[in-house]
């Protein structure tokens, strides 16, 4: 991708980095920022060797400062329902990845950014961050999986509190809470989330794609049906090349080699 191009895909070895790059706007999210984001997510699965994906903004002020005010202000109701089609699809893509995901929010996460970073596995945050949907307080909803994807993480009642007020919250309260994993220094958000990632890297990619995929479809059904849905995984993991070196390494006592790694 060219400097000039709202986000910016690299990789280090195993671990990959999405960083939004419109500081200038607070890495807001227009719909030419959505669509790059969209295809940026859709080539990870083609690079060899990604193991895990960090999703960051650029600057020192912002993750995301949510949706491009300007460029939805003279939207029509049509306009409107696409560009939350294109988010929400946007993050679904991000969110069934197979890989683990995890946002470094290194400032203001709010409306989009909230939400883009409620789409992530694990949220560490800063101590600059700032966190909320304050969508109510322009006359809207969110728009991007904020209003499911909040209260699976933090429970309906806060869930509700957050977006019915559209009040902000600093990390500290967005740990209590639990929207996130962890708070650390600013200048340390990288280097704590890079060393999260290489933790994700000896362990077999196969069983962790499968722990999320279960996780995740299981999130939406009764409970008898989610676990089911777990033996099943379960059980199909033994027909696997990666459940066989893992138990074999164990045994042996040494460190497996899954393939891929």
């Amino acid at each position: 991708m060219t400097d000039t191009a709202p986000v910016q895909l690299t990789q280090d070895g195993p671990i990959a980095t999405l960083t939004i790059t419109r500081p200038q706007a607070l890495n807001s999210l227009n719909r030419a920022t959505l669509i790059a984001m969209r295809d940026a997510i859709g080539e990870l699965p083609e690079r060899s060797g990604v193991a895990c994906l960090i999703v960051t903004g650029a600057g020192d002020k912002a993750f995301v400062a949510g949706a491009d005010i300007a460029e939805m202000s003279s939207m029509s109701r049509g306009d409107a329902h696409s560009f939350a089609e294109l988010g929400q699809a946007t993050f679904a893509a991000l969110e069934s990845l197979a890989v683990p995901v995890i946002a470094a929010v290194n400032g203001f996460a709010l409306g989009g950014g909230c939400e883009l970073a409620l789409a992530c596995d694990f949220i560490y945050a800063s101590s600059h961050a700032k966190f909320g949907q304050p969508e109510v307080k322009l006359g809207i909803l969110p728009g991007f999986g904020g209003t499911q994807r909040l209260s699976r993480r933090v429970g309906l009642g806060m869930a509700r509190e957050l977006i019915y007020t559209g009040k902000l919250i600093g990390p500290e309260e967005a740990q209590r809470i639990g929207l996130v994993n962890a708070v650390v220094p600013h200048a340390e958000l990288m280097t704590r989330v890079q060393e999260l990632a290489k933790s994700l890297l000896p362990v077999g990619p196969r069983a962790v794609a499968a722990a999320k995929r279960v996780m995740n479809a299981g999130a939406d059904l009764p409970l008898t049906a989610a676990i089911a849905l777990e033996a099943e995984a379960f059980g199909r993991c033994f027909e696997t090349p990666e459940q066989q070196e893992g138990m074999k390494a164990f045994i042996e006592k040494r460190s497996a080699k899954f393939e891929g790694r």
